[in-house]
């Protein structure tokens, strides 16, 4: 559940609401040892009386003269009776900051004082959520504002180098050996997810970790991230549950706890998960650190997100690192909320932590020289002094470099690539170290501030601004004695594809040559790394040519649709011991589901078309020869402006199932696929039992093989496909013989199988059919065998998908092709006129 226990509010109350435990943090009691005390504020009010107007405006002027004097009163006039004594205090403090423009546009008491008491109230949560409070806030917000106006560069004086780190190739026996280590120091680590941001940069108008990692299983990256925390916490075997903490927003904070009551938390235990809730800061109006009001309410602050480097404090002020630490675990692996492959670098990056006792390690990348993303880099100063590994972003390190150590700037090495490795914001910390450090500094991160100038004099603000900050620069305070490190896959598809930008900034980025970064290369990237990883370890030979098809205007091959889940191999070693070599065989168009720990492939295993596996523990599933040759899935590129779901649309692209082979195995037990049949003439079709239960004492009998059905699209499918002719060629591969999904108080049956001329080459002799331990769907996976059902399909017809007349064919001599084949040769020639398609 999502973790029982106090609210901290404003005025420290302790609250319980349904369950859920999330941070509303307040610091002004605590941490005002560098702010400004009530009662005892710098009176900006008397200096913008004495001093000249131009040096008011300049934020660099600053007074330590104590001004016992409130102008609450003179201010607010009559609506001073609306306050009590802490927004007196809060207000006065406010007036002395120079912010009476808050107030200037209150009317008279008795108008509009719901409007007042609610500002109080914001003002109020800005003081509480804000170390030091809102004093400290305006004052930091001077300072960086004029360094920013000055052109102050934040790394004067530092010489830049690459730091100490790991480079590995994915799947290198050097990449093995760090994430079999990895893998056991998993079973002592938290977890903490970033997830304060909304999907509406995408066009998705639900939250980012709601969205569907990929369209075969429909899992939402939440989904996906709990999966492969509970397959590493099985893996470790030590009994230990393996904490989770996510850091929402006001925007996330209720739909995500939804999201895990809707899915019975994805398997995690109710209490493994705790929801930390982020508060925003206010934004600012010029260069003197003016607030700002919302322009359509005259009785609220402008507010903005305060970057993610807020994690730490959350962390710190709910104790939760600590007792994380007291708990016996010693790491805490840091991830962002739409990067489906973070999994399969982490495990490498522990393992290079553990191996090498960083206090701190960044996940990374290898990045162009000048690509638009930061620099994990090394700072030292010629004095002697403290060096510093720290992120440079990408237009800082350029100039950097060439006022130190190359004129040339940021340049490629042999490598073709820049030896600065690029951060993704994925990190390793050490909890022995992080939590003292916690202490030390209640969690908080320096901050930086980016405002839009008007023009070069610097003077007035295209919109508002707030000072931000970010967890990657957690290492600049921590002390010179500090390991911090790196561990860079130079495989980018193995480890990183975030879906981050809208269809149309996607499309701008290929069109430069860039990473899309898109819902669209986010999910075929995941399939193209299962079928990599299957390359790389168990020798799978992938279709060549590869499929090409644009979707949203970014031409791109497609890899066939490869889902492998965390719970049947979270490790690439797993995934080698569980694939013989050599075994499988995909079709370019294939479609290949395996969700289950005692999943095994001795093949040969021929896909041609769809087919799922799933498995429950302790249900050992052994898949031996057995082609499937069904009509399978088609991944249908969207015309603009045609009729979807924000999911596809963003894709690009809609799933249109026309048939597939679906195995469940909901029950402990040892199973062959398939279970030994008769030899089959060429083209014969006979029903045969898929699978054979085996007991300790042998193979048991069971019901006799069902009469076989010819499966056609259902009415489930019919709702999403195009109303097309088809073509002789595509009915022909259209056929399919399987079993249709029983009704709910059926006993599923053993699945019929049509089986080609290359089908099986031999067999034993027959034998009675097996326990029923398998369903076939013809439309799309059960609605039990996956957390939801596609939203575009309608639930009530996966029930029992019915038959419908078989589709047309296509008249003698028609040389009409299908729209996917059509868009098929435009991606051929759209990928041939830009010289090569998106990794």
């Amino acid at each position: 559940m999502v973790r029982k226990g106090a609210i901290l509010l404003g005025v420290g109350a302790t609250v319980a609401v349904g369950g859920l435990g999330y941070i509303a943090y307040q610091f002004r009691s605590n941490y005002r040892s560098t702010g400004i005390s009530i009662g005892e504020e710098s009176s900006y009010a008397s200096l913008k009386a004495s001093a000249p107007a131009a040096a008011w405006d300049d934020p660099k002027v600053t007074t330590d003269v104590i001004a016992p004097t409130d102008h609450v009163q003179a201010v607010l006039k009559e609506n001073a009776a609306l306050l009590d004594d802490q927004d007196r205090a809060l207000v006065s403090q406010l007036l002395d900051l120079d912010q009476a423009h808050l107030f200037e546009r209150w009317p008279e008491p008795g108008t509009d004082d719901e409007g007042k008491r609610r500002m109080l109230a914001q003002l109020r949560m800005l003081d509480a959520s804000y170390h030091g409070g809102i004093a400290a806030y305006v004052r930091n917000a001077r300072k960086l504002l004029q360094e920013s106006r000055d052109g102050i560069n934040p790394f004067e004086g530092y010489v830049p180098s690459v730091p100490t780190g790991a480079t590995l190739d994915f799947a290198s026996p050097e990449f093995m050996e760090m994430e079999g280590e990895g893998l056991r120091e998993a079973g002592h680590a938290a977890f903490v997810l970033v997830a304060g941001g909304l999907g509406e940069r995408l066009g998705y108008s639900g939250i980012k970790v709601a969205l569907p990692c990929e369209s075969a299983t429909c899992t939402p990256f939440l989904g996906l991230y709990i999966a492969s925390i509970l397959a590493l916490q099985a893996r470790a075997g030590n009994g230990r549950r393996l904490p989770l903490a996510i850091m929402t927003s006001d925007d996330t904070h209720g739909r995500t706890l939804e999201l895990l009551r809707k899915n019975n938390y994805f398997g995690m235990d109710e209490d493994q998960i705790t929801l930390l809730k982020q508060e925003k800061v206010a934004c600012l109006i010029d260069n003197a650190a003016h607030l700002a009001l919302e322009p359509t309410d005259r009785f609220s602050v402008q507010t903005k997100p305060h970057g993610h480097g807020d994690v730490h404090m959350l962390l710190a002020k709910s104790g939760l690192a600590a007792q994380w630490l007291q708990s016996g675990l010693k790491w805490v692996c840091f991830f962002q909320d739409t990067n489906a492959l973070v999994f399969r670098a982490l495990l490498a990056a522990l393992g290079v932590s553990a191996r090498n006792d960083f206090d701190m390690n960044s996940l990374a990348v290898p990045r162009k020289a000048r690509e638009a993303i930061g620099a994990i880099t090394r700072l030292t100063r010629p004095d002697g002094s403290a060096p510093l590994t720290i992120n440079v972003e990408y237009n800082q390190l350029d100039p950097l470099l060439r006022s130190t150590i190359s004129k040339e700037g940021d340049v490629n090495d042999a490598s073709g690539y820049s030896p600065f490795p690029g951060n993704i914001n994925q990190l390793v910390l050490k909890l022995s170290s992080y939590v003292p450090q916690l202490a030390a500094t209640g969690g908080v991160i320096s901050e930086f501030v980016n405002p839009k100038y008007k023009d070069s004099t610097k003077t007035a603000f295209k919109s508002s601004t707030r000072l931000e900050c970010m967890m990657q620069d957690y290492p600049k305070a921590l002390p010179s004695s500090a390991k911090v490190g790196f561990t860079t896959i130079k495989q980018v598809w193995a480890s990183y594809s975030p879906v981050k930008n809208s269809p149309a900034d996607a499309v701008a980025k290929f069109k430069e040559g860039n990473p899309t970064h898109s819902a669209t290369t986010g999910e075929l990237d995941i399939y193209k790394a299962n079928c990599l990883s299957l390359a790389e370890v168990a020798g799978v030979a992938l279709p060549c040519p590869l499929q090409t098809d644009i979707f949203n205007g970014i031409s791109t091959e497609v890899y066939p649709r490869v889902v492998l889940s965390p719970a049947f191999c979270p490790s690439l070693s797993e995934l080698k011991a569980k694939v013989a070599p050599g075994s499988v065989t995909l079709a370019p168009d294939s479609v290949l589901v395996l969700d289950g720990p005692d999943i095994s492939v001795r093949g040969p295993l021929v896909v041609r078309g769809a087919l799922v596996v799933r498995a429950v523990a302790g249900a050992k599933v052994d898949l031996g020869p057995l082609t499937v040759d069904n009509a399978g899935w088609i991944w249908e590129p969207l015309e603009e402006g045609e009729a979807a779901s924000e999911e596809d649309r963003i894709r690009g692209f809609t799933v249109i199932r026309k048939a597939s082979m679906e195995l469940v195995y909901d029950k402990p037990g040892s199973y062959i696929v398939p279970a030994p049949m008769q030899q089959l003439s060429t083209g014969e079709t006979v029903s045969v039992p898929i699978a054979e239960l085996e007991t300790g004492s042998g193979r048991q009998a069971g019901p006799a093989p069902v009469k076989e059905a010819e499966v056609e699209p259902t009415p489930a499918t019919q709702a999403v496909e195009r109303a097309e002719e088809p073509s002789a060629a595509e009915v022909n591969n259209a056929q399919a013989t399987e079993d249709e999904s029983p009704t709910e108080d059926e006993t599923p049956a053993d699945v019929s199988v049509t089986e080609g001329p290359s089908a099986v080459e031999t067999a034993a002799a027959s034998r009675p059919a097996a326990p029923a331990v398998a369903v076939a769907s013809s439309s799309c996976l059960s609605a039990a065998a996956k957390p939801f059902v596609p939203s575009s399909i309608s639930a009530s017809l996966l029930a029992a998908p019915a038959a419908t007349p078989a589709l047309p064919a296509a008249p003698a001599g028609s040389s009409s092709k299908s729209k996917s084949s059509k868009r098929k040769a435009k991606a051929k020639a759209a990928a041939a006129a830009a010289g090569a398609s998106e990794s």
